[in-house]
């Protein structure tokens, strides 16, 4: 008979327990600090050379190191390791075999520091002309990187692409203002 009156007071209690908070529940709740997300963050305008010189260092980034990355990647030759069965072992020693030389590995540190800085961009920028602006301009830092790194030669063709392409810029960029 205990053991029933001590969970019949359980249950009293429990029932009390949420009625008072039920009751606790309906006054305001205490106020809070403000959390501000990125977007409503009052910032200053940068301005258009900031904007522009952020959208060059991105496609910069992206573009001029791509041809360095490859041609240090075609030029690699494997350190010997010792055999291993573990496919993850091996990955991770061939990658910090790659990371080792710093004819990959600092292309390959700047072209991720583009990342960051994308990222940073898209915070603060209108999306519908970062992601444009910044992979075009990626493109065109790769032919001129092709031209630096593997002594490409830049075609007529790809010369009328590249004016192409700065038009298409030109366009979103009038078209958003």
């Amino acid at each position: 008979m205990k053991l029933h009156r001590r969970w019949s007071e359980r249950v009293v209690l429990l029932v009390r327990f949420t009625l008072v908070s039920l009751q606790l529940s309906k006054q305001p709740p205490p106020p809070r600090r403000s959390v501000y997300t990125m977007s409503q963050v009052p910032a200053e305008d940068p301005g258009i050379l900031r904007w522009t010189l952020g959208f060059l260092l991105v496609g910069i980034a992206w573009g001029l190191t791509n041809p360095f990355i490859r041609k240090a990647a075609l030029t690699y030759t494997p350190t010997a390791w010792r055999p291993t069965r573990n496919p993850a072992k091996r990955v991770l020693q061939r990658g910090y075999d790659l990371l080792r030389h710093p004819s990959y590995a600092v292309p390959l540190t700047i072209n991720l520091t583009g990342s960051v800085w994308f990222f940073l961009l898209i915070g603060r920028a209108e999306l519908s002309l970062t992601v444009p602006i910044v992979n075009s301009l990626a493109f065109l830092f790769t032919v001129l990187g092709d031209w630096w790194a593997d002594g490409k030669v830049v075609t007529w063709d790809t010369w009328a692409g590249i004016a192409l392409v700065c038009g298409g810029i030109a366009l979103c960029v009038s078209s958003k203002s």
